[in-house]
C-alpha cells in the first residue's frame, strides 16, 4: 500500500504534490511560464506577490500566505502595506496599477461574480496594457491552483 493509500485509509490528508508528483511538476512548469510572462510584461515582483497574497487571503491558504509574504518582503514590500492588503480598497497606499491588478485577481478568484469581473476589467484597461492584464490574470489563475493543492493537502506552516 502506498503512503497516499495509507493516509487515505487512516483519514489523514495526503500531500497531493507528493502523491502525484508528475502533475505537480506540470503545475510548477506552468507557474514558471506565468512568471516569465509577468516578467516579459514588465510586472514588478512586488505587484506579482501582492496578487499572490490577495488571492491566498481570499482562499484562506496559510501555506501560500506564508510563502508569498516572505517573497514580498524579499522583493522590498513593506510590512505596513502587507498589513493593509486585505483592506486595499479602503486605503491610498496602493497605486492605480496595483489596485487594478488586485481587482482582477479577486475577479479571477471569484469568476461567478460577473458584475465585479466586468468592473475590474474596465478599471484595469486604462492602467494595464494587454500583456500586463493577461499576466495578472495568469498569476491569479496559477496561485489559485497552488492554493487548492496546499489547502486540500493541509500543507503545514511551521515556525521559522
Amino acid at each position: 500500500m502506498s503512503d497516499g493509500a495509507v493516509a487515505a485509509s487512516t483519514g489523514q490528508r495526503i500531500f497531493l504534490d507528493k502523491q502525484t508528483p508528475d502533475a505537480y511538476k506540470a503545475f510548477v512548469r506552468a507557474a514558471q511560464t506565468v512568471r516569465a510572462a509577468a516578467d516579459d510584461a514588465g510586472l514588478d515582483r512586488i505587484l506579482v506577490e501582492l496578487v499572490n497574497l490577495r488571492v491566498s487571503q481570499l482562499n484562506g491558504c496559510a501555506y501560500c500566505l506564508d510563502t508569498h509574504t516572505r517573497a514580498a518582503l524579499l522583493a522590498g514590500e513593506t510590512p505596513r502595506r502587507l498589513g493593509l492588503l486585505a483592506a486595499w480598497r479602503d486605503t491610498e497606499v496602493f497605486t492605480a496599477r496595483e489596485r487594478a491588478a488586485l481587482a482582477l485577481a479577486e475577479a479571477t478568484t471569484h469568476p461567478a461574480e460577473a458584475d465585479a469581473q466586468e468592473k475590474a476589467y474596465a478599471e484595469a484597461r486604462p492602467v494595464l496594457d494587454d500583456a500586463e492584464l493577461s499576466a495578472v490574470v495568469w498569476v491569479a489563475i496559477a496561485i489559485n491552483a497552488f492554493n487548492r493543492v496546499s489547502i486540500l493537502s493541509k500543507h503545514p506552516v511551521r515556525p521559522n
